[in-house]
């Protein structure tokens, strides 16, 4: 079976410059790649990625406005 969003990325609002958490729950364990467009996220100082089970979470520090 494919692996699909039991619980969807939720749209955030953020003042500039602070961080914001982003997550969604998968039906089934799998590999998440978090991308802005087509660029592929890679941790760093800014992003943070983590993942726990079903559950794939993205922080973002220092947010921009090149970050929605």
């Amino acid at each position: 079976l494919p692996v699909l969003f039991k619980e969807e990325l939720k749209n955030e609002e953020v003042q500039e410059g602070a961080s914001v958490t982003l997550s969604c729950e998968l039906t089934k364990e799998a590999p998440v790649q978090w991308k802005i467009g087509p660029k592929v996220l890679r941790a760093s100082d800014k992003y943070q990625m983590r993942q726990s089970g079903t559950t794939a979470e993205l922080v973002i520090r220092a947010v921009e406005v090149k970050d929605a």
